[in-house]
């Protein structure tokens, strides 16, 4: 099997994926709509909570993206997947 490489030069910043934040934000709003739902007196006038009410993007693991540069000495390390 060959080897496979990245096709653009970018990658994160403090973390490979922002999963394991999303899992953990997504784990929150459906707990806190599922206590909304059966608190709930009125269905006509409910509203379910957003996801930034619950969440916040700054506690994700990554912090964007950064251009690999072809000048760095381990610039075929970081370009391999």
């Amino acid at each position: 099997m060959a080897n496979s490489y990245r096709h653009s030069p970018f990658m994160g910043i403090c973390s490979h994926s922002d999963k394991p934040g999303k899992v953990k934000a997504s784990r929150k709003l459906r707990h806190r709509v599922r206590q909304s739902l059966a608190t709930c007196n009125d269905f006509d006038g409910y509203v379910a909570p957003l996801l930034r009410e619950v969440s916040n993007v700054w506690d994700f693991p990554k912090d964007g993206k950064m251009r690999i540069k072809a000048t760095w000495s381990d610039y075929r390390k970081y370009m391999r997947k």
